[in-house]
């Protein structure tokens, strides 16, 4: 269908390549816009875990098997909301490194911002990417 639509020759091979660097290109044209940086990858407060007692009691049984078995956290004796504030914040500090990995592995900043030699790797170092990127920190 590219090829149909486009005109050039890939194949499925290059898509990947090409899609990574259309991503990057976003990525710096939300960086552009004042977005684009590891604050703004933020996980909706409502997906970390349990937001009220009843939705905590819902499920107590898990939630309380989480912090036991995963955190190693002693519970017994632990007000609710304390329970729920701790399994919050291990999720939240979870979702942190995973984002770190993310940003490694797509070779970006600890911030989030492309590095330039990502940029370059995607052909995509053009005089604006890499003006935005030195305003934003990340110089050669």
């Amino acid at each position: 269908y590219f090829s149909a639509v486009t005109g050039r020759q890939v194949s499925p091979d290059d898509l990947i390549p090409m899609s990574e660097a259309v991503y990057n290109f976003q990525r710096i044209f939300n960086l552009k816009m004042g977005f684009g940086k590891r604050e703004q990858d933020t996980i909706p407060y409502r997906a970390v875990g349990p937001v009220t007692k009843d939705e905590y009691e819902s499920r107590q049984e898990r939630y309380d098997k989480e912090l036991a078995e995963k955190y190693k956290i002693e519970i017994s004796g632990m007000a609710l909301e304390e329970k729920i504030k701790v399994l919050r914040s291990h999720r939240e500090e979870q979702y942190e490194k995973l984002k770190d990995a993310v940003y490694i592995r797509r070779g970006w900043t600890e911030n989030g911002i492309p590095t330039l030699k990502t940029v370059k790797r995607l052909g995509i170092d053009f005089p604006e990417v890499l003006e935005l990127l030195k305003a934003n920190g990340i110089a050669e």
